[in-house]
């Protein structure tokens, strides 16, 4: 893994911005520093005008966080899970309730929300896993590979929910090794490799200036080079 070097970003509110790169590239670095899991050694950022250095509580308050592992108890429902994650956001009663259920049902699982998680397939966890980081409404959503190993249902219902979140004010900053699914899901996106930011741009304006592009996985093999990077 690499460090972060002299890595500078400026997100817009309301775009969909998405951080792609290699295994090892430094994305989980940048991304655990972002959502307050690990303290940057130098530099800083904000949040919706809150700087992390002084008010790193209330950033935690705004900001979503959808891990690429599943961040579920198995042996507990759907339903008893998000009411678990949502009290931790501070809601309850008829809101939180209100919540769970309207969640479950746009992405198509009140049918099943007092079934223990356990008993769910692979599409079905990563839904209610998206759930459990958007119940309170955040200002800043952070999706770590949102749509791996789910069927092509499961991941348009993912990518269609996302979507409408955005329409209605939530900004998100999206990692993934999905190049297809991030140029036609992004409006901006950053490569990153080595620690260091690569290009940044919208899809369209990256694949123009990459001699011989003809999609976004183009530009990225152009700036990123074919070498694997196996890591143990």
């Amino acid at each position: 893994m690499f460090s972060l070097n002299d890595v500078s970003l400026e997100i817009n509110e309301g775009q969909i911005f998405g951080l792609l790169g290699p295994n090892g590239a430094g994305k989980t670095t940048l991304i655990s520093m972002l959502c307050g899991l690990v303290k940057p050694t130098s530099g800083h950022f904000s949040i919706h005008d809150l700087n992390y250095s002084h008010h790193a509580s209330k950033i935690k308050k705004i900001i979503g966080v959808v891990p690429q592992e599943y961040a579920l108890y198995p042996t507990l429902t759907a339903r008893e899970n998000l009411h678990y994650f949502g009290s931790m956001y501070g809601l309850k009663g008829s809101d939180l309730k209100d919540k769970v259920i309207e969640t479950l049902d746009l992405l198509g699982l009140l049918k099943f929300a007092d079934k223990q998680i356990e008993t769910f397939s692979g599409g079905m966890k990563r839904r209610v896993n998206l759930i459990a980081g958007i119940l309170h409404n955040p200002k800043v959503l952070f999706l770590d590979e949102p749509t791996v190993g789910v069927d092509v249902q499961s991941k348009n219902a993912i990518i269609d929910y996302l979507k409408v979140l955005n329409q209605n004010g939530t900004t998100i900053i999206y990692t993934s090794h999905h190049l297809a699914e991030a140029e036609d899901f992004c409006d901006t996106i950053a490569i990153l490799d080595r620690g260091q930011i690569y290009a940044k741009g919208s899809p369209k304006t990256l694949i123009n200036s990459t001699e011989n592009a003809r999609n976004l996985e183009d530009v990225f093999i152009s700036l990123t080079g074919k070498d694997l990077r196996d890591d143990i």
